[in-house]
């Protein structure tokens, strides 16, 4: 398992440049491997690069996911995303970094909102990698792949908080192995529309690309990979008409797994998205929380990684890391309050 398998959600799905293809496989073209049968239609791209982007759920046949060009062609219509190419090296910055630890084999930060963990299509630069090719110089140099260098998880573009890069080897592989065993310690913050219907609980999905927009994960009934989010609601703000149901909530979420968006879609999916969200938060917010949200100017998705701990992978030393609500979080948490 690589880690880009277990992250919450930084990849950025919908800032994503790219292109989609509608193929159409008739009876006749059919019968073959998959891989094969569809190259034809692309005169572009190698066989290579069709496998990879396979391989990365990127190819979906009448709105269900496929992840395996071996398998037979069926015919029918195959919609094929091919994002826009990325340089391949990131160039050091000199942006402000919220250094938390820091040792000759890992860093640990606090990312604001509006920073990308790394470059991507869209996100050219300005990203949590150009600040720490600045900050750590030739010791960051290769760990982990010349695109990531030193990235083992992933926190969204506007999702703040904690996050842990390698600065050697050893420590990437040691990282990399704890968030494959989900063997590390991740707990979230967030507000959102309404409440969970109960106040603490588990919720265990699929998630995986979304069948309907190639931008979006989904939770879904087959294929994806496991996610189970740990919830508990802190505190519950306002209320509907007459009604005691909450018109916003305070949620720690704590993680099992770490999917793309895991928990950005696992509140939305218990009609709890949220607050701000542009991608999940379907939906209007009540009148109150919306006038909150509009008197803060607040545009991001309300989540924020308050908790990481770990066993260092190298000194085996317990490590734990804690970050405050940023201020925007601090600021729409105490206009919620006042409902």
């Amino acid at each position: 398992m690589t880690p880009d398998d277990d992250i919450d959600d930084d990849l950025p799905l919908a800032d994503q440049d790219g292109e989609t293809h509608d193929l159409v496989l008739t009876a006749e073209m059919a019968g073959d491997r998959l891989d094969r049968a569809l190259l034809p239609l692309l005169p572009d791209l190698s066989r290579a690069r069709l496998q990879a982007l396979i391989s990365e759920g990127r190819l979906s046949h009448d709105g269900q996911t496929v992840s395996d060009g071996k398998h037979k062609a069926k015919p029918g219509l195959y919609n094929l995303f091919v994002p826009a190419p990325v340089s391949a090296i990131p160039e050091a910055q000199d942006l402000l970094l919220d250094v938390l630890f820091e040792d000759a084999h890992l860093i640990v930060v606090n990312k604001p909102a509006g920073i990308a963990a790394h470059p991507a299509p869209g996100t050219a630069d300005g990203t949590l990698v150009n600040a720490l090719l600045f900050h750590c110089g030739d010791s960051l140099s290769g760990i982990g792949g010349v695109l990531r260098p030193g990235i083992v998880h992933r926190l969204d573009k506007d999702t703040s908080g904690v996050m842990v890069a390698a600065k050697s080897d050893a420590a990437h592989r040691g990282l990399s192995d704890l968030f494959s065993r989900h063997d590390i310690d991740r707990a979230y913050e967030a507000l959102v529309r309404g409440a969970p219907r109960a106040p603490a609980g588990t919720v265990t999905t699929r998630i995986g690309r979304s069948p309907h927009d190639r931008k979006k994960m989904a939770v879904l009934r087959s294929g994806g990979r496991e996610a189970i989010t740990h919830y508990r609601t802190l505190d519950a703000f306002g209320a509907l008409g007459s009604g005691d149901k909450p018109a916003a909530a305070r949620v720690r979420c704590t993680l099992e797994t770490g999917r793309t968006h895991q928990i950005r879609v696992h509140m939305a999916y218990l009609g709890c998205p949220c607050l701000g969200d542009p991608v999940y938060g379907s939906g209007a917010p009540h009148k109150a929380v919306a006038e909150a949200l509009k008197k803060q100017s607040f545009a991001r998705q309300a989540l924020h990684a308050a908790h990481l701990g770990f066993v260092h992978p190298v000194t085996g030393e317990k490590l734990a890391f804690e970050a405050p609500l940023p201020a925007d979080m601090a600021d729409l948490l105490t206009a919620l309050k006042s409902l």
